[in-house]
């Protein structure tokens, strides 16, 4: 009979401690079983808006290798404008305002309309360093050719860490001092230029300085 009491007393304290305990268990269950569907849920649908976000980009590029099509500059600016709208923080949409901006600027003139897709993407690629380079050095191309020179150096200067991005940066700086008319300067930045580049002597950037009077030697 001791023993059964013991038994009735365990089953008993086990029922006393359900009572006292049980909700907030299953709600711990609960709450942890929907933390784990939830993340899966959400890994879903990153994968499936990345997956949106590659297709978009892929018809921009056909839309923009596509010389044939009357409709290719509306096209172009459509579906950049749909990854801007539907996928703002995906790299897409950066990499979609790049074409943007260089249909706008190179095929279309409008260097206005090329700056302000520029900074649309620079604002939206600080978390990628090396595409910020990217943005940024374009940036500065299309404020140099709508004459916003002083923009156009303070976008060049702006860079915190070039990295491998130093030599032309260091080029494109000198074409705004040159275009502010300060060849003194333009010439120091010639000569990083020539400095920090990686891929030995670039033809273009020699003209620019013998044009300076800098030779080889300098």
């Amino acid at each position: 009979m001791a023993e059964l009491r013991t038994e009735e007393e365990q089953i008993q304290a086990i029922k006393d401690w359900w009572k006292k305990n049980g909700s907030s268990l299953l709600i711990g269950i609960g709450a942890a079983l929907a933390i784990v569907f939830g993340w899966q849920a959400w890994q879903k649908q990153q994968v499936q808006e990345r997956s949106a976000a590659a297709a978009e980009f892929s018809n921009l590029l056909s839309a923009y290798g596509d010389q044939s099509d009357e409709n290719r500059v509306e096209t172009i600016s459509y579906v950049a404008n749909q990854l801007q709208e539907e996928f703002e923080d995906s790299a897409y949409a950066i990499y979609g305002n790049l074409i943007l901006a260089q249909q706008q600027l190179v095929e279309q003139g409008d260097a206005e309309a090329a700056i302000a897709s520029l900074q649309w993407a620079h604002e939206r690629a600080q978390d990628h360093p090396a595409l910020e380079l990217v943005v940024r050095s374009r940036l500065a191309r299309a404020q140099l050719a709508n004459g916003q020179l002083d923009d156009a150096l303070a976008t060049v200067r702006g860079a915190s860490n070039p990295g491998s991005f130093k030599a032309l940066l260091a080029e494109l700086e000198g074409d705004i001092l040159m275009a502010q008319g300060d060849r003194e300067a333009a010439g120091e930045a010639y000569l990083l230029a020539r400095q920090e580049s990686r891929t030995g002597r670039n033809g273009v950037l020699e003209l620019k300085l013998a044009d300076l009077g800098i030779g080889e030697g300098s």
